[in-house]
């Protein structure tokens, strides 16, 4: 009988790599006929999910996530847990390492769960994952209410202040409710990550602190790693009598993580922190031009090097947060140069396809549609062939796009959407210099990679 493999992809966006991924192992696994179920857990929910007796079927489970996904299913089976962006580089060899995996047997299974536990407590201390875990959950916020705002203004930039109209309307639901509830659903989710379930109320109510007092995307992340931290701590260390266990996670928990996370949060942290963002505002609002460029090169570059990955998430959560505190450029900055590696690398395909194989060619179309929306991971393909070559040329590309946007002063209200929210009235500042700094980046990517290229064969 064959050995059954199961796989579960993820990343913070749950856009382009959790499906990249997904198909990646499913094409590799195919290939060597080894039968296979791939869970996505993307933005449109979990699909393909697994069943408690397919897990209990399953040789081995591969995690490629960056995000939680619920690991402690998974208690006793052997797993291969890798970030999400190496199923797309490399599906045989994870298949190859899962298929290798000894099978967990009736009386090693108790020892089996102590290391699954222990990997899971290891896995969940890393910082970039509980704060990509908030990242992914706070999005469909920014994103509605941002898309709302902007369409508000269809009406008229000052409209909403009128009380009753629809603009008004739609300026409550996206800036007085989805944005309100972004830090701390931020919060919430990155102590969620740290704790599991006893960490998202004082994560909740720590973000809430840190949006009422001023302390922003920055104080709600403070806050979710601290009620996360004390969770689990309490979590960990109060013993109590087995008839009153169950009070824990209801009572005990929720009561103390939520009183010492927000008197630290009011006491403690909140008003140094609010004045760090208050003076970091005032540095981004009071830009010279020399300043933005540098900014926007900065941006730029890191939204190019790796692709959706770790510094391209920093660069794009650093400009989502600043959406709350009404600074928009760095927004639009990250999202014209997320967009460009993608784009740039179709044209390179139209002018000099023969430095390109067909397979790549393919690839180029594939890209231009995954580069209007936003999707940088577009570009993953080819510099996962020819890194040496491709990373530096969408580096220069998005560079130049991000200081030209900054330079231009344009500015963004919507954080995702590519293309599609340009039309929407008054969501995008400077439009016209905007999309040239778009094209810009676009065509130097291109020109530096056939550049850099031979001919295929050669």
């Amino acid at each position: 009988m064959k050995k059954k493999i199961l796989a579960v992809t993820a990343c913070p966006t749950g856009v382009a790599h959790t499906y990249m991924a997904a198909e990646s192992l499913a094409k590799a696994a195919k290939e060597k006929d080894i039968p296979i179920k791939v869970e996505t857990r993307g933005a449109v929910g979990v699909e393909n999910e697994f069943t408690e007796q397919e897990i209990a079927e399953a040789h081995a489970i591969i995690v490629a996530a960056d995000t939680d996904v619920l690991e402690s299913r998974f208690a006793g089976k052997p797993v291969v847990k890798v970030p999400v962006a190496q199923a797309i580089k490399n599906p045989a060899g994870l298949l190859e390492e899962a298929l290798s995996k000894e099978a967990a047997s009736a009386g090693d299974y108790l020892k089996q769960v102590e290391q699954s536990k222990a990997q899971r407590s290891a896995s969940r201390s890393g910082a970039y994952k509980h704060l990509m875990t908030g990242v992914s959950n706070m999005l469909p916020l920014v994103v509605a209410g941002g898309l709302l705002i902007a369409l508000s203004f269809i009406f008229g930039i000052e409209a909403f202040k009128e009380k009753g109209t629809f603009a008004a309307a739609l300026m409550d639901i996206g800036g007085g409710a989805a944005f309100a509830l972004m830090v701390p659903i931020l919060a919430g989710f990155i102590a969620f990550s740290i704790a599991e379930k006893p960490g998202l109320a004082p994560g909740l109510v720590g973000g809430m602190l840190a949006s009422q007092i001023g302390a922003g995307f920055l104080g709600g992340i403070i806050a979710g790693f601290l009620a996360g931290y004390v969770a689990k701590l309490l979590k960990d260390y109060i013993k109590m009598p087995k008839n009153f266990e169950g009070l824990k996670p209801i009572l005990i928990i929720p009561l103390l993580a939520t009183g010492i996370t927000g008197l630290l949060m009011i006491y403690v942290i909140g008003e140094p922190v609010k004045a760090i963002m208050d003076g970091l505002t005032v540095w981004l609002k009071s830009l010279g031009s020399t300043n933005a460029v540098l900014l926007g090169i900065l941006l730029g570059a890191m939204m190019a090097f790796d692709m959706g990955g770790p510094v391209n998430k920093a660069a794009y959560t650093f400009a989502v947060g600043l959406l709350a505190s009404d600074v928009y450029g760095p927004m639009a900055a990250v999202m014209a140069a997320g967009m460009t590696p993608p784009l740039g690398l179709w044209l390179a395909t139209l002018l000099s396809p023969k430095k390109f194989t067909k397979e790549e060619r393919d690839a180029g179309k594939a890209a231009s549609v995954l580069g209007i929306s936003f999707i940088t991971e577009g570009a993953i393909p080819f510099a996962a062939g020819d890194p040496f070559r491709v990373i530096p040329s969408i580096m220069a590309g998005s560079a130049l796009t991000g200081a030209l946007s900054m330079l231009f002063g344009a500015t963004l209200r919507a954080p995702h959407g590519g293309i599609f929210v340009l039309p929407i009235p008054n969501a995008v500042g400077q439009l016209a210099l905007y999309a040239l700094a778009i094209v810009a980046g676009t065509v130097v990517t291109a020109i530096m990679l056939n550049i850099l290229k031979k001919p295929v064969g050669n």
